[in-house]
C-alpha cells in the first residue's frame, strides 16, 4: 500500500496519495476568495469553503434559478460511489484553481483553471443574518448594482447546488478523518488562543458577523461590502481607539493587547509607588523615633554631666554644707547645738571671704624633710617644694572641690614668698575663689572657659581645672605655665616624660648652687598643680631611687586632716608617705596637665598673656 513519506499515512491507491500530498502538505499559503481567512493549510481551506460558504451559494442559487427542483431530482440519481469520487476530484480541481488564483495578479481571477477578466465588480459576502440576497442582475433603488459573486455562470451555480450539499457531507467526513493537529492558533482579531483551527474559524466568523452588523448599523443597510484584492479581504473604515491614550489600532486584538499593556504598567506603577511610599513612611517614622530617642539620651547625659560637674543649679558650697549638716543631725551624728554653731561659723567665714582653716594641715614639708633624713636610705635624691599647707575637702565641697583645694595649697606656698605680694593676703574660701575666677574672666582672661561656665561660678558646684588656675595667676601678675602631656610616652600607658619633667622642674634651681647637690633638697619652688580626668592633686616633691626610678609625692585633697597629721608623727610618717608616693605605673590616665609657677609678670607681659588667652594653647609633650 502506498504511504506518505511525510506523515507515514497509508492509502489505497496512488491517486489518493497524490490527493493527500496536495491537500495536506502544500506549502503555498492559502487564502479564501470569499472572506478574509488566510494562512491556513489546503485541507483547512477546503473545509472552510465547503462548510461556511456553501449555504450562501445555495441561497443565491435558490433566488436566481427556476429549475432548482429539477436539478435536485436529477442529482439524486447520481448518488453512486463512482460519482462521489468524481465529486471529490471536482472539489480538488476547484481548490487547485483557488490556489492558482492566489498567485496571479490582482487584476485577474481564475475559475476552474481558466482566466477570467476582472470586470470591476467586487465579491460580496452575504451576512450570516440569513437575509435573502437579491438576484445578481437586480439594482437598488438608487440605481447602483448590489455586488454579488459573478465568477461563475448561473448554470454552473445551479450545477454546483447539489455538489455543495454533497461536498458538505463529505467535508464533515474528511474533518472527522483528518488527524488532529495539536498546536496553538491565536485569533488575529483578539487575544484568545485555540488548540483547534476549526474552532478558531468559527470564532473568527463571529468577529466578522459583529463587524458586519456594526457597519450595517452605521450605514443604515443590513449588509456591508468589502473590497476584494488578490483574494484577501481588508477592512478600511474600522479603527479602534484606545480609551486611555487615544491611540488608533487596526483591529480589536491589537487594541486589547495595547490596553493590557496600559493596565499592566499602571498596576505595576501603582504597586511600586505604594511600596515606595510605604518604605519612605516607615523610614521617616524610624528616623523620627531615633531622633527622639537620641535627643532624650543626649538630654539625660547632659543633665548627668551637669550634676557631675556642678552645673545643675542645685546650689554651691553653702547649700551643700547646710544639707550635709542637716543630714548628720537627722542620723544622730550631730546634735542640734553643734549644727547651729557650725552653721554660724560657716556664715561668718563666707562673709569674710577667708577659709576657716578647719581642713588645713600645716608643717608637713618640714616633717617630710626630717623623715627622709632620718629613715629613708634607698633614695639617691629627694627634691621637695617650699613649705605648703594641705587643704582637705570638707562637707561643703566633697565630690567637686579638689581644684579649689589644690589652688589653696599653691596660694599657701606663694604667700610665704615675698615676691608674690599681689596675691590675696590670706587663703580665700571656696566661694571667694569662685569670685576671684570670675574677676579674672572679667579682665579678659580665658574667654572660652568663661563661656563654658556661662561666666558664672558662684553659687554652683562647678569643677575647675588647669585653665582656670592659669587665668587667676595671670590676672594677679603671676607667671604660670601649662604643660599638656596629651598621650602616654611609655609602656603600659605610662608617662615617663611627665616624671622627667617634674624632676627637671625641682632640680633645676638646686643644681645652680652646687656641683654635687645633696641627697635631700627642699627647694623654694611652690608645688605643681596636676590635673587629669575627674580629679586633681598637688605635686610637692619627687624621689629618685638608687636604680634611677622616679616617683612623685602628691598632696591629695581627698586625704582627711586626720590622715595628713600622721606625717607629723615619726611613728606614722612612713606609712603615710607610702600613700603619698606614686610611681609611673600608678599614673595611667591618658592625659595629664600641669600648672607650674615660674615667677612674676610685668604689666606688659600680663596684658599680652590676657590677649593670648583668647586662644589659649598649652605646651604639649611630646
Amino acid at each position: 500500500m502506498p504511504a506518505c513519506d511525510i506523515c507515514c499515512e497509508e492509502f489505497l491507491s496512488e491517486a489518493d496519495l497524490k490527493t493527500h500530498l496536495l491537500l495536506s502538505h502544500l506549502e503555498n499559503e492559502m487564502a479564501c476568495p470569499l472572506c478574509s481567512l488566510s494562512g491556513v493549510s489546503y485541507d483547512e481551506l477546503s473545509f472552510h469553503i465547503n462548510t461556511t460558504h456553501v449555504e450562501n451559494d445555495c441561497q443565491v442559487m435558490d433566488a436566481t434559478a427556476s429549475d432548482s427542483s429539477q436539478r435536485t431530482s436529477n442529482d439524486r440519481t447520481l448518488q453512486s460511489p463512482t460519482h462521489e469520487i468524481n465529486s471529490v476530484r471536482t472539489t480538488e480541481n476547484c481548490m487547485r484553481a483557488v490556489s492558482q488564483a492566489s498567485t496571479h495578479s490582482p487584476g485577474h481571477c481564475q475559475v476552474n483553471g481558466m482566466p477570467a477578466p476582472n470586470t470591476g465588480a467586487t465579491l460580496s459576502k452575504v451576512t450570516s443574518s440569513k437575509v435573502n440576497s437579491s438576484p445578481p442582475a437586480a439594482a437598488t433603488a438608487s440605481g447602483a448594482f448590489k455586488p454579488v459573486r459573478t465568477t461563475q455562470p448561473l448554470s454552473n451555480c445551479l450545477e454546483k447546488s447539489w455538489e455543495g450539499e454533497h461536498e458538505h457531507r463529505k467535508s464533515k467526513q474528511m474533518r472527522s478523518s483528518l488527524p488532529n493537529k495539536v498546536g496553538h492558533f491565536p485569533c488575529p482579531m483578539c487575544s484568545l488562543v485555540f488548540s483547534d483551527c476549526f474552532i478558531l474559524q468559527e470564532h473568527v466568523e463571529s468577529h466578522l458577523l459583529d463587524q458586519d452588523m456594526a457597519e450595517g448599523a452605521n450605514s443604515g443597510v443590513g449588509t456591508s461590502t468589502v473590497a476584494c484584492s488578490r483574494g484577501n479581504l481588508r477592512l478600511d473604515s474600522t479603527r479602534y481607539l484606545c480609551p486611555l491614550c487615544s491611540l488608533s489600532c487596526s483591529d480589536s486584538g491589537s487594541l486589547q493587547e495595547h490596553v493590557d499593556l496600559h493596565m499592566e504598567y499602571d498596576s505595576t506603577s501603582t504597586a511600586g509607588n505604594a511600596d515606595l511610599n510605604l518604605a519612605r513612611r516607615l523610614q521617616e517614622e524610624e528616623e523620627h523615633k531615633w531622633k527622639e530617642a537620641e535627643t532624650k539620651r543626649e538630654s539625660e547625659e547632659f543633665k548627668k554631666l551637669q550634676r557631675q560637674f556642678g552645673l545643675d543649679r542645685s546650689g554651691g558650697y553653702r547649700k551643700q554644707m547646710e544639707r550635709n549638716m542637716e543630714r548628720a543631725v537627722s542620723r544622730g551624728q550631730m546634735v542640734p547645738a553643734e549644727f547651729h554653731r557650725k552653721k554660724a561659723e560657716m556664715r561668718e567665714s563666707l562673709a569674710s571671704g577667708m577659709d576657716d582653716g578647719r581642713s588645713k594641715t600645716s608643717g608637713l614639708m618640714a616633717a617630710l624633710y626630717r623623715h627622709y633624713q632620718r629613715e629613708v636610705s634607698d633614695c639617691a635624691h629627694v627634691w621637695l617644694c617650699a613649705e605648703t599647707d594641705h587643704y582637705s575637702s570638707s562637707e561643703g565641697d566633697k565630690g567637686w572641690g579638689c581644684g579649689y583645694r589644690n589652688f589653696q595649697m599653691q596660694l599657701s606656698s606663694l604667700h610665704k614668698m615675698e615676691q608674690y605680694n599681689l596675691l590675696p593676703e590670706a587663703v580665700p574660701s571656696i566661694p571667694r575663689v569662685q569670685a576671684i575666677i570670675e574677676e579674672a574672666w572679667s579682665q579678659g582672661a580665658d574667654p572660652q572657659g568663661a563661656s563654658h561656665f556661662n561666666n558664672r561660678l558662684q553659687g554652683t558646684r562647678a569643677w575647675i581645672g588647669a585653665t582656670e588656675i592659669y587665668a587667676v595667676f595671670t590676672s594677679h601678675s603671676v607667671k604660670a605655665r601649662i604643660v599638656d602631656f596629651h598621650k602616654p610616652t611609655g609602656p603600659g600607658d605610662t608617662h615617663p616624660r611627665l616624671f622627667e619633667w617634674i624632676k627637671l622642674y625641682f632640680s633645676h634651681s638646686s643644681s645652680r648652687s652646687a656641683r654635687l647637690p645633696p641627697r635631700i633638697v627642699q627647694t623654694s619652688l611652690p608645688p605643681v598643680y596636676l590635673q587629669h580626668q575627674g580629679h586633681s592633686r598637688s605635686i610637692v616633691g619627687v624621689e629618685q631611687k638608687a636604680n634611677g626610678t622616679l616617683c612623685l609625692l602628691l598632696f591629695d585633697p581627698s586625704f582627711a586632716p586626720g590622715e595628713m597629721r600622721r606625717v607629723l608623727s615619726q611613728d606614722t610618717a612612713a606609712a603615710m608617705v607610702r600613700r603619698m608616693r606614686k610611681f609611673p605605673g600608678a599614673l595611667k590616665h591618658r592625659q595629664y596637665q600641669v600648672v607650674a609657677v615660674e615667677g612674676e609678670l610685668t604689666a606688659e607681659e600680663k596684658q599680652s598673656r590676657i590677649l593670648n588667652s583668647r586662644t589659649l594653647c598649652a605646651e604639649k609633650i611630646p
